[in-house]
This record gives structure tokens, C-alpha cells and sequence, in this order.
């Protein structure tokens, strides 16, 4: 009598830990960023990296129109100064156009 009622019980714990098992055991994690993920079928995927890529594309084509505008900018500065007096606004334009400059670098190699 005792064991069929410890069947019972045991029977009763697995039936009410099943919703927990069905999610996964614990400790398991989901797969971090950047890994393959198989729920995403490959076409999906490959929409997903043209459209990322089509973005990089244009922030480049928007950043280097910006680094343009700022070297023309900086220039100009450059023009009207001469050798004793150097402007914090060159100074200035130039750490913009070197941070700037980073960023396109950056975007080229595909590091974002």
C-alpha cells in the first residue's frame, strides 16, 4: 500500500514539473548574438544582411558626405589664419573630422 502510494505522489510531481521541462532544463541559455540561429530560415537571413548591409551602405555614403563638408569647412578656417593665430574652431573641426573618420573606417571593415 505504502509504494503505490509513493508511485502516486511520484506520478503527481512529474505531471506538475512538465510545463518547466517543456521550456527547457535550466541553466540552458539562448544563443548569443551573432551565432547561427536555425529558427531564422536562410532566405529570412539573407534579407536580414542585405538590409543590414544596405544601411552600412548609406550611413558611409552619409558619413563621408559629412567628412567632406567638414574638410571644405576646415580649410577655409585654415585660409583666413595665418601662422600666429590658430583658431579653436580648427582645432575643433579637426578632432570632428578625426572621430568622424574613425566611424567610416569602422564601418568599412563591417566592425559594427
Amino acid at each position: 500500500m505504502h509504494s503505490k502510494f509513493a508511485f502516486a505522489f511520484f506520478v503527481f510531481i512529474l505531471i506538475g514539473l512538465q510545463p518547466f521541462f517543456a521550456q527547457g532544463l535550466p541553466g540552458q541559455f539562448p544563443p548569443p548574438p551573432g551565432s547561427t540561429n536555425p529558427d531564422i530560415p536562410s532566405r529570412e537571413k539573407k534579407e536580414m544582411e542585405k538590409k543590414a548591409n544596405e544601411q552600412r551602405h548609406a550611413d558611409l555614403k552619409r558619413d563621408t558626405d559629412k567628412l567632406l563638408q567638414l574638410s571644405t569647412e576646415l580649410k577655409q578656417y585654415v585660409d583666413r589664419s595665418n601662422e600666429n593665430i590658430l583658431s579653436v574652431d580648427v582645432v575643433k573641426k579637426a578632432e570632428e573630422i578625426e572621430k568622424l573618420a574613425h566611424s567610416v573606417k569602422v564601418k568599412m571593415k563591417g566592425d559594427n
